[in-house]
């Protein structure tokens, strides 16, 4: 069945949405798709929207071709290929007008939705799969592989490099992988012959890829805790953080094995709990070890009291916050920026913690390193910020760089001929004037601090309930957080900075701004663009926002924590700041970014005020 329409040309420039149930094996088809494009060498993205229980409910995944290299969602759905008779309502009405909704003809659908703004494509997929091959797991399975062969017809995709890719995933089992092959070839063929078409939305090869990988942001960030030599990683498994512990493992077991005698030098331990993990994070690295915990919410909640223990002992910890949706259980499955207020003062007291926001997985790689240099340099706990979009999903990045001749940064830790020098070891002492004391690992010389306290005590290192003792420890974890400003990662600036109008984001709504900025200004409307990538906010951010009339802070949470912190923080004067909030479970799309700031720009008293109109 083909109903047809006219539509524009939409080379290398369009987005696929595929509609499935999850538990279906969907998930190889899909990344069949988006690998052959990226092999052709066009910028891909892919963002899976899956549910939180085992099977049986509608998963999503959505493919962005993109030549000009544009990783966040754009908001439209150009393709949707509707596997789900359930979400057939849902799925038709997200098809952007001029598009295309492929589905399986095998039955009639007399109550199939139908606009006539989009073109319907009838194939009978699992008819071709009742007659061509046997058992029903098979014939679920090759249905989702024999659709990715009718897209490889209608876009033009290289067929080889698809069956190379199945080479690839089942070339050890033959018999599995002439079944894959022949499910290709058979959904290929019938769009050749029965469709008799190419759609508007063509994959033209470039060579745009080179230089480049498909990974996800959990695990660039284990590879980052390879590289910055943790050795000890503890978690309590939670969605979206566990393949992050998952993927250190796997890479420890490789490289962390002595060849030799077999030995392996790190340790991994699944915890009772996040409160256990912390602990043992804790444990760990206040006895000399780089370690780690990933976690997500309801982890970061439990680890509280810990967390306040680290701070105020002053041990350094790193902790991964891969943010899902909240608040208690939430949806598990899906992205937010929800943890910034919870991270920035996590436990009870006065506390304020460093945090650090990648942009994408690249990033995630390089920040996750210099996290563990800051928790040392700083003697405190250190979270990096990612998310689900982040963390789960399928970016391409630029080939991460392995310096073979990087040293960690351990700080200010005292061996044993700097005890031998001293009459005696202070441990809380300020003797820099940056509120960063030294400190001494265990075991090293009887003159070093083996016992750390949680509880009350003097910039010496013993017990006390004097209040002025007290407020001089204190004060100087203070002075320490303000020298903090001078380490962290500095904020990036997009623009002159001549503009009256900016934008302040942090993390994965990256590249739905950068790609709004653009639209903006091909409609004669600049902006300048600062993405934060560290608290405490730093000197370049305090000066832009002093420098600009109007500020929009982009964020992905309902209570703009972004903004209120930003507002505690800082001096800016609060009336400047307008909240962009997207907080829908989804990735923020470039289209949500730019409506939002259009909608704000056509206050005329607003506009007057500055001058622009």
């Amino acid at each position: 069945m083909l109903t047809t329409i006219e539509h524009v040309d939409r080379v290398n420039d369009f987005v696929i949405k595929l509609a499935n149930v999850n538990g279906t094996g969907s998930a190889s088809a899909n990344t069949l798709l988006m690998k052959t494009v990226f092999r052709m060498g066009v910028p891909v993205v892919g963002k899976n929207y899956f549910p939180s229980n085992i099977q049986g409910m509608p998963t999503w995944y959505e493919i962005r071709v993109t030549k000009d290299n544009y990783m966040a969602r754009s908001g439209r759905v150009d393709i949707m290929v509707a596997m789900n008779a359930e979400t057939y309502a849902k799925d038709i009405r997200e098809v952007s007008s001029g598009g295309y909704l492929l589905y399986d003809s095998s039955w009639p659908r007399p109550t199939l939705l139908k606009r006539d703004d989009i073109t319907l494509l009838g194939v009978p997929l699992a008819q071709m799969c009742n007659d061509h091959f046997q058992g029903v797991r098979a014939r679920i399975l090759l249905k989702n592989i024999m659709y990715s062969g009718v897209l490889g017809a209608l876009l033009n995709l290289d067929i080889n490099i698809m069956k190379a890719l199945l080479g690839e995933s089942y070339g050890a089992k033959k018999s599995l992988l002439d079944a894959n092959v022949k499910a290709l070839e058979m959904g290929f063929n019938y769009a050749k012959d029965q469709l008799n078409c190419k759609l508007p939305m063509q994959v033209r090869a470039m060579d745009n890829t080179k230089g480049h990988v498909m990974i996800d942001g959990n695990t660039t960030a284990a590879l980052g805790c390879l590289y910055a030599g943790a050795t000890v990683g503890a978690w309590y498994p939670i969605t979206p953080s566990t393949s992050l512990m998952d993927a250190f493992k796997s890479f420890c077991s490789k490289w962390r094995v002595d060849a030799q005698t077999g030995e392996r030098h790190y340790a991994v331990i699944q915890a009772e709990d996040e409160l256990s993990a912390i602990g043992m994070v804790i444990g760990a690295s206040w006895n000399g070890a780089r370690a780690f915990t990933p976690t997500s919410g309801p982890g970061i909640s439990l680890m509280g009291e810990f967390v306040g223990l680290a701070y105020y002992a002053e041990i350094p910890a790193v902790i991964f916050d891969v943010q899902r949706v909240g608040p208690s259980t939430g949806m598990p499955t899906r992205t937010q920026q929800c943890d910034l207020l919870t991270a920035a003062y996590a436990s009870h007291g006065d506390t304020k913690h460093v945090l650090l926001f990648p942009a994408n997985p690249e990033e995630s790689f390089y920040l996750a390193a210099q996290s563990f240099d800051l928790a040392e340099r700083l003697q405190t706990p250190v979270f990096v910020m990612l998310d689900l979009d982040i963390g789960m999903n399928d970016w391409m990045c630029a080939d991460l760089k392995w310096d073979d001749h990087f040293k960690p940064d351990r700080g200010k830790v005292m061996n044993k001929d700097d005890l031998e020098k001293i009459d005696k070891f202070w441990r809380y002492y300020d003797h820099d004037g940056d509120g960063i004391p030294y400190r001494t690992l265990p075991g090293v010389h009887k003159k070093g601090a083996f016992f750390t306290r949680g509880s009350g005590h003097n910039q010496y290192g013993g017990y006390t309930e004097d209040s002025k003792d007290y407020q001089i420890v204190v004060d100087r974890l203070k002075r320490k957080f303000d020298t903090a400003k001078k380490l962290v990662p500095k904020a990036i600036m997009h623009g002159k900075g001549d503009n009256k109008l900016g934008v302040l984001s942090v993390g994965s709504c990256d590249g739905a701004v950068r790609e709004a900025i653009d639209v903006l200004k091909r409609r004669g409307q600049h902006v300048d663009y600062l993405r934060v990538r560290a608290f405490p906010f730093g000197e370049e951010v305090e000066a832009f926002l002093k420098s600009h009339e109007q500020i929009f802070v982009i964020e992905q949470n309902r209570d703009a924590q972004l903004k209120s912190l930003l507002i505690l923080e800082t001096a800016v004067e609060k009336s400047k700041l307008h909240s962009i909030l997207h907080y829908s479970g989804l990735p923020i799309p470039a289209s949500f970014v730019v409506d939002g700031i259009s909608k704000v720009l056509e206050d005329e008293e607003l506009m007057r005020a500055l001058g622009l109109v």
